[in-house]
């Protein structure tokens, strides 16, 4: 249905096109119509005059509230969304701040990290028997100090007494040979001694000879002296305890030597366990993202809490290759000596690596910076002592009480220096009556 304008009396209105209507529809319009003109004309016109007024009003007035400027804050509301940044404080409440010029501050760039004392793997040992056998004696106790060649424990060794049978025998056959051979040379060219007799008489003694230089060889291996050979040789008796001595000087750090225990080597756990207590790795895990500011002599300062206030320095000795998959960890090694044996392996340490040298800038103390409730760090500075302006600060790192400020404030610049919380405080204060 298309509209078109109709004219009724003097009112020209838009009403529906029925030029397309069904006819039962145009019918029943006009028969609506002609009956409304026959009964009451004039009614029907005073009704579209008002229908009519009313349109044009509400228009008017949806246009009016639609299309008006809003209608500016009052000063009130102005004032309430822009707080004032300055205080003015008594004399009285001049008690609770503390005033001083910006500084300078030396601040150190350091990471941090966590990890433990260690042994030094480099100056400790497992001492494993070289032999399998069973433990006879057990000459040190866990703790005692000990030189590289003191007996630490004795096994009774299948192995060495197999060694020492083979070295009296071969000193059996070189005393025999010899014997041969003097005879030999004796009755060579007088009784009928031939040449060739001679000549293997001599091969007899010299192969013997080699015997027992090997023999002697072996049973050194098991850590026999040569005067304890002399004398095995000697009284041709055989010495069946091996005795295991300390390869390293040291301290001993771990015993599993009962007597009467089969040992064999490398078969955990070792019967003795030396190391150099004097000397300790500290093993600090620092997150991946560090790695590339970390190098080996890198200062570090370790602290334990077995001995607080008592800071241990040392150098990045050794950054290890592997990083842990579960923690995205690497592994970084100082080294530091402990002459007194102070520190335990499996402490808790805290690392400060110091990444490059301090950096100088402008400082205020700790006291005097305030975190408002939105995040931003603000300060407080003074020309006369009396009137406070409240400053937005950019800070930065924090070392011995000092915070670093990058931007916001000057060198010389009176500034607060303790109780700037107290004047924030202020500015959130509700008004007084």
């Amino acid at each position: 249905m298309v509209g078109e304008s109709c004219l009724r009396g003097n009112v020209r209105l838009f009403c529906p096109s029925i030029k397309n209507a069904p006819e039962s529809l145009s019918e029943q319009f006009t028969v609506r119509l002609r009956f409304s003109s026959k009964k009451n004309a004039v009614g029907a016109a005073a009704v579209i005059v008002a229908v009519g007024g009313a349109l044009v009003l509400f228009k008017s007035e949806f246009g009016r509230a639609t299309d008006a400027p809003s209608a500016p804050p009052t000063t009130s509301e102005a004032t309430s969304s822009h707080p004032p940044t300055s205080v003015e404080l008594s004399p009285s409440q001049l008690n609770a701040i503390k005033t001083e010029p910006v500084g300078m501050h030396a601040f150190p760039v350091d990471k941090d990290a966590v990890g433990s004392i260690s042994l030094a793997d480099d100056q400790s040992v497992q001492v494993f028997p070289p032999y399998q056998g069973k433990i006879l004696e057990s000459v040190a106790d866990i703790g005692d100090r000990v030189t590289a060649g003191q007996p630490l424990y004795t096994i009774d060794s299948p192995d060495l007494i197999q060694a020492e049978s083979t070295l009296i025998g071969a000193a059996a056959t070189l005393e025999l040979t010899n014997k041969e051979l003097a005879r030999a040379k004796e009755l060579h060219g007088t009784s009928g001694v031939s040449q060739r007799e001679l000549e293997q008489a001599i091969s007899d003694q010299q192969s013997a000879e080699g015997a027992l230089k090997a023999a002697r060889d072996a049973v050194r291996i098991f850590g026999k002296t040569d005067t304890a050979i002399d004398q095995m040789i000697t009284s041709r008796k055989i010495d069946p305890a091996l005795v295991v001595r300390s390869p390293i000087s040291g301290e001993i750090t771990a015993f599993n030597a009962p007597v009467g225990l089969m040992v064999q080597p490398g078969n955990s756990p070792a019967p003795y366990s030396v190391a150099n207590v004097m000397a300790k790795w500290m093993l600090a895990d620092v997150p991946e993202a560090d790695v590339p500011a970390l190098r080996q002599g890198q200062p570090v300062e370790v602290s334990v809490p077995a001995f607080p206030g008592h800071p241990l320095k040392g150098k990045i000795a050794k950054i290890y290759e592997d990083v842990d998959p579960n923690t995205h960890r690497v592994t970084i090694r100082s080294e530091i000596a402990d002459p007194r044996n102070e520190l335990r392996p499996g402490m808790l340490a805290t690392f400060t690596i110091r990444i490059r040298t301090p950096v100088e800038s402008v400082a205020l103390p700790a006291n005097g910076v305030v975190r408002e409730s939105d995040g931003t760090m603000t300060a407080w500075v003074t020309t006369d002592q009396h009137h406070f302006e409240q400053r937005i600060i950019t800070t930065g790192l924090r070392n011995n009480g000092e915070v670093q400020i990058l931007s916001g404030l000057n060198r010389g610049e009176l500034a607060v220096a303790n109780g700037a919380v107290f004047l924030s405080n202020m500015l959130e204060a509700p008004p007084s009556d």
